[in-house]
């Protein structure tokens, strides 16, 4: 599927929307080559010449402006994760996130500021530093307070609470049995107060690009309100090292100025989390993810035990 000049639609792309979108997904594929070149005509861009890009549920179109200004138009399928994404680049307005230019409400779709593809923070060969980079973006984006209306960790959490006893049913390793059900513990002890602070959710390295204007930019969130050390899980699990874990938690704690205590419960909430959708989905629990909750009970001496 085509838009002449413009687009040809990865085929990862769409094999990743029907895996894990299903009919929807699908649809979505189906739809784009007339969704791109409806926006090409209605905010009058222009190729830019270069290859789209695309990760599991996005289509990005490099484009130049009528005034030549270079964006990007962002194609993907609108949901409870994605919907709050312009709110969310509107409000940090280009302080340590790229720039939202125009936005779609019905489709979901946006057009944002280019940032340099090629100069991708996970291209960094010093692990530590890119950490350090999350770390100082978190910073930033942490700053601004959750608008009213944004899916909030409260609701999360009570989900995953709610769900935790038929998952446990289903976890057949004693050890791995016992992790889940100490994370759920931890995020029990947090849960009634969930934080304010508007999350982006997935910043790990990947969703980190240089620009002109700043060194580095966060791109893609997937928004919520909530406690900042539900963030720090992205930069413990990417280019996961266990030894690492501990120096990573430590070093953005201290940069973000966190409760510890409090960082490190709602990172055994994301641990959760996955372990919840793993099960739920019918595949093994994540190694890594295993791995992260007990370096941080060995690196404090507190639940999970």
């Amino acid at each position: 599927m085509t838009v002449p000049g413009v687009i040809d639609i990865p085929a990862k792309l769409a094999e990743a929307q029907i895996k894990f979108n299903k009919e929807a997904g699908r649809a979505f594929i189906a739809a784009l080559p007339d969704l791109a070149a409806d926006f090409m005509a209605r905010w009058d861009l222009r190729p830019a010449g270069t290859p789209p890009m695309h990760g599991v549920s996005a289509l990005v179109l490099p484009v130049d402006r009528a005034d030549g200004t270079p964006a990007v138009l962002k194609l993907q399928l609108r949901d409870h994760e994605s919907e709050g994404e312009p709110i969310a680049l509107r409000l940090w307005n280009g302080d340590g996130a790229v720039r939202l230019l125009d936005h779609d409400e019905p489709t979901g779709t946006m057009l944002l500021e280019r940032l340099d593809s090629s100069r991708m923070l996970a291209h960094t060969p010093d692990v530590h530093g890119g950490v350090l980079v999350i770390a100082r973006l978190l910073a930033h984006l942490h700053a601004t307070p959750a608008p009213p209306g944004m899916r909030h960790l409260g609701d999360i959490a009570a989900s995953m609470l709610e769900r935790t006893p038929a998952v446990l049913d289903r976890i057949p390793d004693p050890e791995a049995r016992r992790l889940v059900a100490d994370c759920a513990a931890a995020v029990r002890e947090v849960a009634d107060e969930p934080g304010d602070r508007l999350l982006h959710w997935d910043l790990h390295d990947e969703n980190v690009l240089a620009a002109d204007r700043a060194p580095w930019l966060a791109i893609d969130p997937k928004p919520l309100a909530g406690d900042p050390g539900f963030d720090l899980w992205p930069a413990l699990a990417n280019n996961f090292d266990p030894g690492d874990v501990v120096w990573r938690f430590d070093a953005m704690t201290e940069v973000l100025g966190l409760d510890r205590a409090r960082a490190r419960a709602w990172t055994y909430g994301r641990v959760l989390q996955n372990c919840l959708w793993e099960t739920e989905e019918g595949r093994p629990l994540g190694e890594a993810d295993l791995e992260i909750a007990r370096r941080l009970r060995g690196g404090s001496g507190e639940a999970p035990r």
